[in-house]
């Protein structure tokens, strides 16, 4: 590890993580700082990676982003499959989303109007990508799915496994130079309007001409240095992993009802259920009774094949909620080389990859790729 970076990155989920892999990638000498924190979002996300199925599509600047995030996914896995790293954990196993019970017809129809609104004006979801299913062709899509009232079927859904994702793209990035410090930022030096250092909690100092604030639902200890409203809370999800090795998950669509909740299949016969979306858990990063019992029921009501699967793991992740529900994104106003990505709620996994390279292209004084005003940290001001 040097004295002194151009950028120093702290935080080391799937978004920090991805601004130092677009950093070191286009030459600029950076340090990841991670303390790797208990919670962190990025280890315990479900993965799903689909803005036209996610309930936030009714927000045009989330859906504007995000639609960028997701056609930027292949062109980084890409890159790091070239890189060498081909565990990605990246595919597209389509969507199925159901209306099981008669309370759920009515927003599974205004979510296919808002796809059919998009794709006439913005081509997006691409045509023919999304298909409407009688109750038979649904369940043909997924032999012990339960009976449904209506569902839809979107081709180009993905998932990640965000923990695998976010090593992947730090590899890469540590093989591209990248200096990695296992370690806590304990504050920031700021002097003359302008960033300077980096104060680790053992009492180092790394000097730094930019400073990247990528700590997720931790980023706020950094406000009142900085000067900035940062009104990021931690959002506590549970998810529930299963394993059911007679059953052909491998083979299975992404399941989603229309009560919040999720099923993200794997190989092997496994699966994510979940998840919870509990305000004012605080940090406390524990699985509870009623968390688990609620995504455990919500699994069964939409497959009940997976009552006999066992219960592998329940992750629990803090996911950094703002109060509008968009993501912080660019420069710190007043403050010369400070910068903030943190912010993206429940849907890091999709935006978060995309956020590191907005990010990244800032810290290089580029302009970047997708405009980031209705993000912009002085909103809160």
């Amino acid at each position: 590890m040097n004295d002194a970076y151009e950028a120093v990155v702290v935080g080391g989920g799937i978004v920090g993580a991805s601004a130092a892999y677009h950093l070191v990638r286009d030459g600029v000498e950076t340090l990841l700082v991670d303390r790797d924190d208990e919670g962190r979002a990025t280890d315990a996300g479900a993965g799903i990676v689909s803005p036209a199925t996610s309930s936030r599509t009714a927000s045009g600047p989330w859906f504007g982003l995000a639609v960028d995030a997701f056609e930027y996914y292949p062109t980084l896995v890409a890159r790091l499959e070239a890189a060498g790293e081909r565990e990605t954990s990246f595919s597209r196993p389509g969507l199925l989303a159901v209306a099981v019970d008669e309370d759920e017809t009515a927003p599974l129809s205004n979510s296919l109007e808002r796809i059919d609104e998009r794709k006439r004006r913005l081509a997006n979801p691409a045509p023919g990508s999304v298909e409407s299913l009688e109750p038979p062709a649904a369940s043909a899509r997924l032999p012990g799915l339960a009976p449904v009232r209506r569902a839809f079927h979107y081709a180009d859904a993905a998932r990640i496994d965000g923990r695998r994702f976010a090593d992947a793209t730090r590899r890469a990035a540590e093989d591209a130079g990248l200096d990695v410090e296992n370690g806590d930022v304990a504050d920031l030096t700021v002097a003359n309007g302008s960033v300077r250092a980096v104060e680790l909690a053992d009492g180092r100092t790394i000097g730094a001409d930019r400073v990247v604030v990528t700590g997720g639902a931790w980023s706020p200890a950094f406000a009142d240095r900085l000067d900035v409203e940062i009104p990021v809370e931690p959002q506590r999800g549970q998810i529930a992993h299963l394993r059911h090795p007679e059953l052909p998950t491998g083979e299975w669509p992404i399941v989603k009802g229309f009560r919040g909740h999720y099923v993200v299949p794997w190989s092997d016969g496994r699966v994510a259920v979940g998840a919870t979306r509990e305000s004012g858990s605080g940090y406390a990063s524990r699985t509870t009774a009623a968390g688990v019992r609620e995504v455990l029921e919500e699994a069964l009501r939409l497959i009940p094949a997976l009552g006999d699967a066992e219960l592998r793991e329940v992750r629990v992740g803090l996911r950094p909620a703002s109060p509008d529900g968009l993501p912080i994104l660019g420069a710190v106003p007043g403050i010369e080389g400070a910068y903030l990505a943190t912010g993206h709620g429940p849907t890091g996994l999709t935006l978060g990859p995309y956020s590191g390279k907005l990010i990244a292209e800032l810290v290089r004084g580029e302009a970047p790729s997708s405009g980031l005003e209705p993000f912009a940290p002085e909103r809160f001001a």
